[in-house]
């Protein structure tokens, strides 16, 4: 029996109710769940379900949520404070350095937000859903539970129909991977083969996210030495090879075409997104942080001043683990923009931006990819800062992360991995864009496979690297002649070996809210890099936060917190 306590879906329940059924039902009454079915009607467990999909937004988008945990935490993406600005308590600075504790905000925000997706999902399955809307939810869920796991190392997960007022039961490590490998095998036939939008989940998408699964299981273990059964690399390869061979999905000719205001219809690669509908306020993320956080406050012209939050930057190192047709005084790597005409240069890497492009650059002067040096206007005007200085962003962030100079607000390289929409009804960067946010994508069905032909107890190196040629031949970028997982030696050739699949993935999926997993994979999260001077074995998982472990008897803190 269900006392109905949650506002939002009561509403539903009335509305539905009146227009299907009449409910002989006191207020603060119970229903049964087969009363409340049939009261909600197909219509209302679609509405259910739609919640549930709109849940996925915030933590997916927000930059303080699910991409912090992952790329500020690793080499990709770091905060500086910038005099008064960016300071907030240290919050930015400590996911960076790895010196985070169990009262960190965006530690709890993340687990709440992924707990309402877990929580929401499984609402939609005490409601007689069919076959095919539970399929949807349980996919939902299990998306909640795998970053869960994979954050925290144990989620909450309830049956439909428990009482909500016991606690959840807890699952950790083995037993937690093999529920949601079990789950998404369990409804990968009622899942739809093919939709009409990225934003439902599919067969395609639950296969992705069960191939994460079997890739990281080992890591999800044993976090600090990771182990790769064979079976499970063999799972990777044969769910890869039939995404692969549906000929369904192909690498875009134009890589940020994928992250572009029209990437629900312009992107070939995009398996599951969050949808943002252009210039509607219902359910958007409000995706526009993304450009918002990273660019400065006079980078938006001819928009209004001070719309840039003038924040987010990226290391000089990462930077320069793309090719490197020339190297310049500063000691990174300087990409010179390509001929606004031709817009080719077979030396470039087209994952590095500098490529004049259109509805953006003829706009703002904004070329997507890494922005590193002296800005310009759509005209061609170079840009100044806010004090009148060149807006010439400089790789060279202070160490401890804290800026107090007079170049304070150009310090760091910025990425802008999603173009601004800058056609949503005339008003720049703030009334809702149309940008999806790309959550699963079809040229990581081809690096996963890679990495499991590396990995498999007999090594295919031969098939990997001819997988992942092909991604660098669609990016414009030359093909390497050997492969492997990771380089050997110094820490930066670790983490950056031009030849090692980590560093591709690194190429591929710069700030996608990858990084962190993979390093850990990848048996490297625990190295040193810019601005992370030491670390502890603890710092692989992040702590339950101490609210949930007030709520909740059956949590266990991580070891260490």
């Amino acid at each position: 029996m269900i006392k109905f306590r949650n506002i939002k879906l009561y509403a539903i329940l009335l509305v539905t109710a009146a227009s299907c059924t009449k409910l002989d039902e006191s207020l603060n009454s119970s229903l049964s769940n087969s009363q409340t079915a049939t009261a909600l009607g197909s219509s209302g467990v679609g509405l259910l379900l739609q919640a549930a999909y709109s849940d996925i937004g915030g933590p997916f988008n927000a930059q303080d949520l699910l991409f912090s945990l992952e790329e500020n935490a690793a080499d990709e993406s770091l905060v500086p404070t910038r005099g008064g600005d960016w300071d907030d308590n240290g919050v930015w600075r400590v996911v960076h350095a790895h010196t985070w504790t169990a009262d960190h905000s965006q530690v709890l925000n993340v687990f709440n937000s992924l707990n309402k997706i877990n929580f929401d999902a499984t609402n939609v399955l005490a409601f007689g859903p069919s076959k095919q809307q539970a399929a949807e939810a349980r996919f939902i869920r299990a998306l909640s539970l795998y970053y869960l796991l994979d954050l925290y190392g144990q989620y909450p997960v309830r049956n439909a129909g428990d009482n909500l007022l016991n606690a959840p039961t807890v699952k950790s490590g083995a037993a937690a991977a093999q529920f949601i490998i079990d789950e998404l095998t369990a409804i990968m036939n009622d899942l739809p083969a093919t939709v009409t939008s990225a934003g439902q989940a599919s067969q395609a998408a639950g296969k992705m996210l069960l191939m994460k699964c079997y890739l990281n299981r080992g890591a999800w273990v044993n976090r600090a030495s990771p182990t790769f059964a064979d079976a499970d690399m063999q799972q990777v390869i044969t769910l890869g090879n039939s995404i692969i061979n549906s000929g369904k999905y192909s690498l875009s000719s134009e890589y940020f075409k994928n992250f572009d205001a029209n990437n629900s219809t312009g992107s070939t690669e995009n398996v599951f997104t969050y949808v943002n509908n252009e210039g509607v306020a219902a359910n958007n993320s409000g995706i526009h942080s993304r450009w918002e956080m990273t660019l400065h406050y006079n980078s938006y012209k001819p928009a209004a001043p001070n719309a840039g939050w003038n924040g987010f930057s990226t290391i000089s190192d990462f930077y320069n683990s793309f090719s490197s047709p020339t190297q310049a005084t500063t000691g990174v790597t300087q990409f010179p923009n390509v001929d606004a005409t031709t817009n080719a240069d077979t030396l470039i890497d087209s994952r590095i931006g500098g490529r004049y492009y259109p509805g953006v650059t003829d706009i703002s002067g904004i070329r997507p990819g890494f922005l590193i040096g002296q800005q310009f206007d759509a005209d061609g005007t170079p840009q100044k800062d806010r004090k009148g200085a060149p807006l010439s962003f400089n790789p060279t962030i202070a160490a401890n992360m804290q800026e107090t100079g007079a170049n304070l607000e150009v310090t760091g390289i910025r990425v802008i991995k999603y173009p601004p929409d800058f056609n949503n009804n005339g008003a720049y960067f703030t009334n809702n864009p149309g940008n999806d946010i790309v959550i699963l994508r079809y040229s990581d069905v081809l690096l996963m496979v890679a990495e499991a032909y590396l990995r498999q107890a007999t090594p295919n190196a031969t098939s990997a690297l001819a997988l992942v040629n092909t991604l660098r031949t669609a990016r414009k970028a030359l093909p390497l002649t050997t492969i492997k997982l990771v380089g050997s030696g110094s820490v930066t050739g670790t983490l950056y070996d031009p030849s090692a699949l980590l560093t591709e993935r690194g190429r591929e999926f710069f700030w996608e809210t990858q990084r962190r997993t993979d390093l850990i994979r990848f048996g490297v999260f625990g190295q040193l890099w810019q601005y992370k001077p030491s670390d502890n074995p603890k710092y692989l998982v992040f702590p339950i936060p101490n609210q949930a472990l007030a709520a909740n008897p059956n949590l266990t803190q991580n070891p260490g917190y």
